[in-house]
C-alpha cells in the first residue's frame, strides 16, 4: 500500500451516525433473540475445513498448519445442534475471497440462527418479523409477497426453470442484452435471477422466494413432490437479497455426496478446494434434529435502514481501509 493511500484512508469510511446505528442494530438483534430464549453462541473463526461450495471461496491462512477463515458459522453451529443445543444464534464476522462491490466486502457481519422443530416457511416469517423490528417502524407498512421460485421465474422471464433448457436460458439472456460464456443450467438461472429478476422485484415490499430447484439445494432438504423442490427460501428487502434459509438436511450420506459433487465441480474448474468438513458429517451421523436455519446479512440490513447505496458506507473500515 502506498503512502498516499495510507494518508487518504486512515480514517473510518463510515460516518459516526452509521457507526452508532450499527451499534443500535446489534443491540436490537440481541434483545430480540434474548426475549425469545434463543441462545447466543460463538464458534471458531478459523477451521481445518473450508466451504465446499465452488461458488464461495474461502480465505486460508499461510502457516505451517493451514486454516480457513469461515465463510459462515453454519457447520460448527450444526455440530452444536447435533450435540443437544436447540434454538441458537451467532452474530459475527465471516470472510469470503473475491467478494468486493456495492453489496459485498471480503469481511462482513452475518447473523445466523437455527430453530428446533420449526418449518422453513415459518422461519421465513420470523425473518420478516425481525426485519420490521430492526427497521424501527419504517418497514411496518411494507407488504410481504411470498412466491415460489418457479412462479417468480415464469413471471419475470416467461420460462419454467424446472423445464427449460440451457439454450432457452441463453436466448432469454441474449434478448435482454446479457451475454456470457458457456454456462450450466444452474449458472444461467443464477445469472438471470441477478440480472433480470432481482432488479425488478417491487420496492417497499418484503419478498420471500421459496422452493428452489433440487440442484440449488445447497444444505437444504429436498421434498419429493412433483417436481421435487429444495426446501429453501430467500428474503429480499425491496430489490436487495438479505437472507437465505433452509429446512436443514439431516441425512449424513446425502450431505457427504453433495460435498463430493461440489468438490468435483470446483476441481473441474481448476480451483484449489478446501478439505471437506468431516466433523459436520460425523455430527449428522450422530443425529441432527429437525430444524430450519437462516443467514442474514447485517451490513445489507443496515444499508436499507439508513437508505445507503454502498456497503462501504456502513463499514468503519472497508477492504480498502483495513
Amino acid at each position: 500500500m502506498s503512502q498516499d493511500t495510507v494518508t487518504a484512508n486512515w480514517r473510518p469510511g463510515a460516518s459516526r451516525f452509521a457507526i452508532e446505528a450499527r451499534a443500535n442494530l446489534l443491540r436490537t438483534i440481541r434483545t430480540w433473540f434474548s426475549e425469545r430464549n434463543v441462545l447466543e453462541v460463538e464458534t471458531p473463526v478459523l477451521s481445518r475445513a473450508g466451504n465446499s461450495d465452488p461458488n464461495i471461496r474461502s480465505i486460508s491462512t499461510d502457516s505451517s498448519v493451514k486454516r480457513y477463515l469461515r465463510t459462515s458459522p453454519e457447520y460448527a453451529m450444526k455440530r452444536m445442534l447435533a450435540a443437544g443445543f436447540r434454538d441458537i444464534y451467532e452474530l459475527g464476522r465471516v470472510f469470503r475471497a473475491g467478494e468486493k462491490g456495492r453489496f459485498h466486502n471480503p469481511e462482513f457481519t452475518l447473523l445466523e440462527w437455527y430453530r428446533f422443530g420449526c418449518n422453513y416457511l415459518d422461519l421465513a416469517a420470523e425473518v420478516c418479523a425481525l426485519i420490521r423490528i430492526c427497521g424501527n417502524g419504517q418497514f411496518d407498512d411494507w407488504p410481504v409477497q411470498r412466491l415460489t421460485y418457479r412462479e417468480t421465474f415464469i413471471a419475470h422471464t416467461g420460462l419454467d426453470p424446472f423445464l427449460c433448457s440451457e439454450s432457452d436460458l441463453s436466448s432469454a439472456a441474449a434478448e435482454r442484452g446479457i451475454r456470457a460464456g458457456a454456462l450450466g443450467h444452474s449458472e444461467w438461472l443464477d445469472l438471470l435471477l441477478c440480472e433480470v429478476i432481482e432488479p425488478n422485484l417491487p420496492g417497499e415490499t418484503i419478498t420471500v422466494i421459496h422452493d428452489f430447484l433440487p440442484e440449488q439445494a445447497a444444505l437444504a432438504r429436498i421434498r419429493p413432490c412433483d417436481p421435487p423442490v429444495a426446501e429453501r427460501f430467500e428474503v429480499y428487502l425491496g430489490q436487495m437479497e438479505l437472507a437465505n434459509g433452509y429446512q436443514e438436511l439431516t441425512d449424513s450420506r446425502e450431505q457427504l455426496a453433495r460435498f463430493e459433487r461440489e468438490r468435483s465441480l470446483g476441481e473441474a474448474r481448476g480451483e484449489a478446494m478446501a478439505p471437506l468438513d468431516l466433523a459436520l458429517i460425523e455430527a449428522l451421523r450422530h443425529g441432527l434434529p429437525e430444524c430450519s436455519g437462516v443467514a442474514l446479512g447485517v451490513d445489507r440490513l443496515l444499508m436499507s435502514i439508513l437508505k445507503l447505496d454502498h456497503i462501504d458506507a456502513v463499514l468503519a473500515f472497508s477492504a480498502e481501509r483495513s
